[in-house]
């Protein structure tokens, strides 16, 4: 069976960091470019970072730039979004999502991931 799996979502005062994972199982993750995606209550989701099957292409939403960054470990079969300087606008369920096989490049429209995991909430508040 094919999953994603993310963890590391929590509670975080404005400034503050956490480190997103996609962990996926049933399936090589190196196969795959992983896009990150979020959605606030009430907003559409959005794609906030990509990065390519082999590492070496990643895209950042504009408000993502400078201040996240996605890695890959294939060896792990996972995939981390490190987020700092995290602003209450951040707040949102964040998803991973596994698509355009075969590529080494990455785009952040949603229709080109076909694999999508349950999502982990990311709260940032004071």
């Amino acid at each position: 069976q094919l999953q994603l799996v993310e963890s590391g979502g929590g509670l975080v005062q404005p400034g503050g960091s956490l480190r997103l994972s996609c962990a996926a199982s049933g399936f090589t993750l190196n196969d795959y470019a992983i896009g990150w995606f979020r959605q606030a209550p009430g907003k559409e989701r959005e794609g906030v970072s990509c990065i390519g099957s082999n590492g070496d292409m990643t895209t950042y939403l504009n408000s993502a730039k400078g201040r996240f960054t996605i890695s890959r470990d294939n060896a792990k079969n996972t995939v981390y979004l490190q987020m700092n300087s995290l602003k209450p606008e951040d707040t949102a369920v964040y998803y991973c999502a596994a698509g355009l096989a075969g590529l080494r490049l990455c785009v952040l429209p949603a229709d080109r991931y076909d694999y999508w995991g349950q999502g982990t909430q990311v709260t940032v508040s004071s």
